[in-house]
């Protein structure tokens, strides 16, 4: 009895959690045109005083979006990176990160 009300349990537990979507390149690239480009380049390459972001994986930009989107300043550019990151949501720190890490590849 108890080995089939676990496994009823275990069952309708899985059925129910989703799976991790995986991230919208496109809606990075869209992201990343709008917001980034002006400032890190339309391939991510850096301009001027603001760095590249080619080469970087998927976790250091993620990492750094969430640190600016937390109000944490990270080097000089904290300054300008917090308030553009301020409203950024999980899914959009995801699809930039897909966006930069395959574009740069």
């Amino acid at each position: 009895m108890k080995v089939s009300l676990f496994c009823a349990i275990a069952t309708t537990l899985l059925m129910g959690s989703a799976p991790l979507q995986a991230a919208d390149k496109s809606a990075g690239e869209t992201l990343y045109a709008d917001a980034c480009a002006q400032c890190h380049g339309p391939n991510a390459q850096g301009m001027a005083s603001f760095p590249s972001l080619s080469g970087r994986d998927a976790e250091y930009i993620t990492s750094r979006l969430e640190t600016y989107r937390a109000g944490e300043k990270v080097g000089s550019n904290s300054f300008l990176m917090i308030p553009n990151a301020t409203d950024l949501s999980d899914d959009d720190i995801a699809n930039l990160a897909a966006f930069i890490t395959e574009s740069g590849e």
